[in-house]
């Protein structure tokens, strides 16, 4: 046999490409630490927001170890079948893939910090030069957590995969993945807007300060957050995502193979997501911005220009390896639809764009209005994503539904697959906009003048622009991804039932789920509450944690003598105390209640009622997510837009609301919108990972 058509080589190749991913990310991690900056006073605080960051990132990952350590334990026992039942093997190679996904995604975490908090201040001195090298520094510097989150999951689930040849131990290193994700990105995302609320608060609306004044004691607590929310957070949700995606499709594409003998679909799993690493690859290095160029048309560019590539290299390969042609346009579906996802999101949040001015307009009758406006908007953009990610799946359905039993969701998997395979260039092109928002407080805080403070405000729009478009995809991918891993799970629970004897080979345990059935309807009812309630844990969460420091801000208003006239600096490290502290104590609960929820359906419904469970989070939880994330987009970039001379102007009243809108978004934005995706992967996950057990065993199932 050709070593063209071996299984081996398309292994080999992904782990090559993802080395190749780690030696680009640690090019441009030496470029940006080789551009110049001189500046002391960015240096200090620079040093002040890396410490911070650190220090969170320590203490988070410290409790998420001993999290960690406890599941597991449990898996060991309990998974893929309880230990005294099985092989105690299998059950070994369980509990490692689960730790390896933590390890990695945990790494990746820790990169993109160590990076955007050296980036952060060469994008800002740069900009004393130009836009041009600000905007090279700050891209740059998110394309080395681009190409090292995605070269990651490329690597660990190639790994995993070719050392055990098990699907499930795939799913076991996927839920270590997505455990992680849920946590990091809640945890950052509870810290980042307790920070930023406050300081707006209490600069903004009560002193009327700017919003990088370094008299504000919440100001470097803010700047630390857009890195461990922004960056580490957001990178841990797409490795999260790329890694489920291609768990699930190797998961329906070994049971494939198994049927029809040899091992084609697996390997086109592989060889999709190397070139979609590779595409991002040569995508992030072509990258360029002319000088007095648009850095949102610079990054979206980048962005089309990586799809195309992806587009041309896999029909290429799908034609020279002889790959199902259906399979491909599934893929590509996947692509394009995420593409159309990223410009719904593009259109209502853009200040270019009717909404936002719709919204700024409003904000001058008053803070109620701004609200109003901007919830019936963020309502109205959950339409068309959510369309757009149903006519995908649909899409990729019937085109592969005629090439036999399994391959219609097949076709969903790969369509998952296709939409994150440029997920190297969307990592980038998020990590850039905390980046360049760092910028531009140091920026003010150093007194580089206003032209640097204006070319930074460019990048930092882009930044908020862009972000809106790669949280609209984030979304988009999990929700193709979770619905892929529902078929995993029926996938899961049919060789479960053929191994146990309850079904003969090549039979089908389940092959849908009626919601007529209580059981399932019970399962649905209950999925469909869950993203609510996470999403309000969350929020809480904020809510508790900001009321906390805008009290310290207070007080240090009060007491520190000349604090206010700027005679006097503020105890900053007390603020980011606060934010840690709030932040460690409330992301646990509510990942714990995710799953807890999700194996207490299990025992009550048994496997019909899981189904059900995924099937209402899925569409709950999509809902949910995409309304938050482009509600606050819309009031952020509403506010920006005020205070760029619109609509009165910076301290107007309209300003005043803005602002009030923009507090509100904060945690929809930033904390729960962008969770939700992470938990309902998780929810996918478990599911699938205890199938076995409950299929034996439930009260009414």
């Amino acid at each position: 046999m050709s070593i063209l058509f071996n299984l081996t080589f398309f292994q080999i190749a992904s782990i090559v490409i993802s080395l190749l991913a780690f030696g680009a990310a640690f090019w441009l991690y030496k470029w940006v630490s080789s551009q110049p900056s001189s500046n002391q006073r960015i240096a200090e605080v620079g040093k002040l927001i890396r410490n911070g960051a650190n220090t969170f990132l320590a203490k988070e990952y410290k409790t998420l170890v001993r999290f960690c350590t406890v599941a597991a334990i449990l898996i060991f026992i309990f998974l893929p079948v309880p230990v005294w039942k099985g092989n105690v093997l299998d059950n070994v190679i369980m509990a490692v893939s689960y730790i390896l996904g933590t390890i990695f995604s945990g790494i990746a975490g820790k990169i993109g910090i160590s990076i955007a908090t050296i980036a952060n201040i060469k994008a800002a001195e740069a900009a004393t030069k130009g836009i041009k090298p600000s905007f090279m520094s700050g891209f740059r510097g998110g394309a080395v957590m681009g190409m090292a989150v995605v070269g990651s999951s490329l690597l660990g689930v190639t790994l995993v995969f070719l050392i055990t040849g098990d699907t499930t131990a795939l799913l076991g290193f996927s839920f270590g993945a997505s455990s992680m994700a849920l946590f990091a990105k809640a945890g950052g995302g509870i810290f980042t807007k307790t920070a930023d609320i406050s300081a707006d608060l209490c600069g903004k609306v009560e002193l009327g300060i700017p919003e990088d004044d370094p008299r504000n004691p919440a100001v470097i607590a803010d700047n630390v957050g857009d890195n461990v929310g922004d960056v580490a957070g957001m990178g841990a949700d797409l490795f999260d995502s790329n890694v489920a995606s291609m768990a699930a499709a190797l998961v329906m594409a070994a049971a494939l193979d198994k049927t029809a003998g040899g091992f084609v679909n697996a390997a086109m799993v592989f060889c999709y997501a190397a070139i979609g690493l590779f595409a991002s690859l040569i995508g992030v290095l072509s990258a360029r911005m002319k000088e007095g160029g648009d850095p949102t048309r610079a990054l979206n560019t980048n962005t089309y220009v990586t799809t195309a590539i992806f587009a041309v290299l896999t029909a290429i390969a799908t034609y020279a390896f002889d790959f199902k042609w259906e399979i491909w346009a599934a893929s590509a579906i996947g692509l394009a639809v995420g593409v159309i996802i990223g410009i719904a999101s593009d259109y209502f949040t853009d200040d270019r764009r009717p909404p936002v001015h719709a919204v700024a307009k409003a904000c001058e009758s008053g803070p109620a209005f701004t609200i109003l406006s901007g919830v019936s908007y963020g309502l109205i953009s959950a339409l068309p994503s959510m369309i757009g990610i149903g006519v995908s799946a649909l899409a990729a359905y019937k085109i592969c539904e005629p090439l036999g039993n399994g391959y219609a969701m097949f076709g969903i998997s790969m369509a998952a697959v296709g939409m994150l395979s440029i997920v190297g260039m969307i990592i980038s092109n998020d990590a850039y906009g905390p980046i360049v928002d760092n910028a531009r407080g140091l920026v003010e805080m150093g007194s580089l003048g206003d032209e640097a403070l204006e070319i930074t405000d460019s990048l930092d729009s882009a930044g908020n622009t862009v972000k809106a478009v790669t949280k609209g995809f984030a979304i988009g991918a999990a929700g193709l991804t979770v619905i892929a891993l529902l078929g995993a799970f029926m996938s899961e629970v049919n060789t479960a039932a053929t191994e146990a004897g309850m079904i003969s080979a090549g039979e089908n345990y389940i092959q849908g789920f009626d919601i007529i059935n209580p059981v399932v309807f019970f399962g649905l009812l209950f999925g469909a509450a869950i993203p609510a309630v996470f999403s309000a844990m969350l929020m809480l969460g904020v809510d508790r944690n900001a009321q906390r420091m805008v009290a310290e801000i207070h007080r240090q208003f009060k007491e520190i003598v000349g604090l206010k006239e700027g005679k006097a600096d503020p105890e900053y490290d007390k603020c980011i105390e606060i934010a840690t502290h709030g932040a460690i104590k409330e992301l646990i609960p509510a990942g714990l209640m995710v799953i807890i929820c999700t194996i207490l359906v299990g025992i009550i419904g048994g496997v019909q009622a899981i189904g059900g469970f995924i099937t209402g989070n899925i569409i709950s939880g999509l809902l949910f997510a995409l309304f938050m994330s482009n509600s606050g987009g819309l009031w952020d970039n509403t506010k920006k837009y005020i205070e760029a001379g619109n609509n009165g102007g910076k301290g107007s009243d309209a300003h005043k609301a803005g602002v009030v809108g923009d507090t509100v978004g904060d945690p929809f934005k930033d904390t729960a919108g962008p969770s939700i995706n992470t938990q309902i992967t998780v929810v996918s996950l478990v599911a699938s990972l205890t199938a076995t057990i409950f299929l034996t065993f439930s009260l009414f199932g």
